[in-house]
């Protein structure tokens, strides 16, 4: 599994849909795609919610985000994400 922190931006329409069920939704829909979601926070600046999930590739990473997109009408900017730990031993083998 790797790892994708997805960054979320609300459009004016998203907004007035929000409620609890759409985050069980989402989950849902990660799960789906036999991923998985770590924790979820709502941000103050130039996003408005991050996501940090488990997918198996980039091909599940970019049906979430744009599933994601569809479900919630939130645009979504994903990113593959490496544990520091992961990626010090990346550095100490150059």
């Amino acid at each position: 599994m790797s790892s994708f922190l997805m960054l979320g931006k609300y459009s004016s329409e998203s907004i007035k849909e929000m409620n609890p069920h759409r985050t069980d939704k989402a989950i849902g829909l990660i799960r789906e795609l036999d991923g998985e979601v770590h924790s979820i926070y709502a941000l103050l600046g130039e996003y408005d919610l991050a996501m940090l999930v488990d997918l198996s590739d980039n091909e599940k990473a970019m049906k979430a985000s744009l599933g994601l997109s569809l479900l919630t009408g939130i645009s979504f900017k994903t990113l593959p994400a490496v544990n520091v730990d992961d990626f010090d031993k990346i550095i100490g083998e150059m």
